[in-house]
């Protein structure tokens, strides 16, 4: 495909992407205002339902940030109640990050938020369509 077909008017490919990032990104923001939680926030708690408790510096693999970047997201999430530390039983100089029963509440809650609006977001698109969205996503995300 030439630069020339993969343009539709004056927008390129990559402009168009990071036209819908940005909206995503948007639409992502407006959907956690209820629960007064970043997407960095929201992304930890997501990370703590599905895989349980974790140890801080397995929570920042997961999120692909600093492991000091996921000490400040565990503080703030800590100081609102929704996340402990406690001690790793396999090793007392080990902590563990594990979501409280609010952190839990509020995880799912997120969760069912964001399926609603991603099937709001993607749902005008065709079965076919979205299948190889998500094919093509998946490829790039490697």
């Amino acid at each position: 495909m030439t630069e020339d077909t993969a343009e539709s008017g004056d927008e390129s490919l990559a402009e168009t992407f990071w036209a819908v990032a940005s909206r995503l990104r948007r639409q992502a923001r407006e959907a956690l205002a209820p629960w007064d939680v970043t997407p960095s926030q929201a992304r930890a708690l997501g990370v703590l339902g599905r895989h349980g408790e974790v140890r801080p510096g397995t929570l920042a693999e997961h999120l692909r940030i600093a492991p000091r970047s996921a000490t400040e997201v565990v503080d703030d999430l800590q100081a609102r109640g929704l996340v402990e530390r406690r001690p790793d039983p396999a090793d007392r100089r080990a902590t563990l990050v594990a979501l409280t029963a609010e952190g839990t509440r509020i995880s799912a809650a997120i969760r069912a938020a964001r399926r609603a609006e991603a099937d709001r977001f993607f749902g005008h698109l065709p079965d076919a369509d979205r299948s190889e969205l998500t094919r093509i996503l998946r490829t790039l995300r490697g």
